[in-house]
């Protein structure tokens, strides 16, 4: 039997059988066997690769620091190989009300502030990082509302980020925290009206998703498979329909410097060690 190169993704959505079954048939129309398996969370799919069921990942940027840790912790290396042009120098706002009295994040202390999902790197980990350091106090921070939408995804789902968006529309927030692509999409969407939101700050710029492979997983599949992701043009009709439902406009060779901010604050979270530490035993 040929072997296959199999990707695994977390399905935080429907469109992800959509994409997936036509980058399979893409692949195998260039004589690439691959194939791939769905998750129903991140944490599953990085014990699953270390475990071998997969070669690749369609890696969070939260799951890339698990994957490069928990390889730390096992001896083995972790790279990021591909990433979408829109995974790049991506930003965090802080929304406010336009007619509120906020001047600087500093302000919001003793504010009502919304994040996303409890794991979202871009709707919480890294906006409570960047508040934090800004001068809002910890007991503002721990007194925030999460909207935990379909935690183990990562805030892919977006839905966690657009009730937060929809509390501060009510006046039940002060401030909210939304990845800045979705900050037009929230009000194209009629969540916010045109002029009723401002942006106060915004986070330094980070990286978000990645194609992630282990030490050992095959070369010379994980070598066509960069290849031939990487000539995707998005001038082809064949290529742009995948390229759109999966939203970028062309793939860029993986780098690791944009996720320095989150490792940061990853790892000084009691529940990633502890996460760390069951893995490290149950993973080979």
């Amino acid at each position: 039997m040929t072997r296959k190169l199999v990707l695994g993704a977390v399905a935080y959505d429907p469109k992800v059988i959509t994409i997936w079954d036509g980058f399979q048939r893409y692949f195998a129309a260039r004589n690439l066997p691959f194939d791939y398996v769905l998750f129903t969370n991140y944490e599953k799919q990085v014990e699953a690769q270390f475990d071998g069921v997969i070669d690749v990942a369609w890696n969070s940027p939260l799951a890339w620091v698990q994957s490069v840790h928990l390889a730390n912790a096992l001896g083995r290396k972790a790279s990021a190989i591909a990433m979408r042009d829109t995974d790049c120098d991506l930003t965090t706002v802080i929304a406010v009300r336009s007619d509120s009295r906020f001047a600087s994040p500093a302000d919001l202390n003793g504010a009502r502030i919304g994040f996303g999902a409890a794991d979202s790197p871009q709707a919480t980990i890294l906006p409570q990082a960047f508040l934090l350091q800004a001068g809002v106090s910890q007991a503002t921070i721990d007194g925030g509302r999460l909207f935990d939408v379909s935690l183990g995804k990562h805030g892919d789902h977006v839905g966690g980020e657009r009730d937060a968006a929809r509390a501060l529309a009510r006046g039940e927030l002060d401030a909210s925290c939304v990845l800045d692509a979705n900050l037009a999409a929230f009000m194209n969407e009629g969540i916010w009206a045109q002029g009723a939101i401002r942006i106060l700050a915004r986070t330094p710029r980070y990286d978000h998703c990645n194609f992630t492979v282990l030490d050992g997983a095959p070369p010379e599949l994980v070598a066509r498979f960069l290849e031939e992701l990487l000539a995707m043009d998005y001038a082809n009709p064949e290529v742009r329909p995948l390229l759109d439902l999966e939203g970028l406009k062309a793939w860029r060779a993986g780098r690791t410097q944009g996720y320095q901010a989150l490792e940061a604050a990853v790892v000084r979270s009691p529940a990633f060690a502890r996460w760390l530490e069951a893995a490290r035993h149950t993973c080979k």
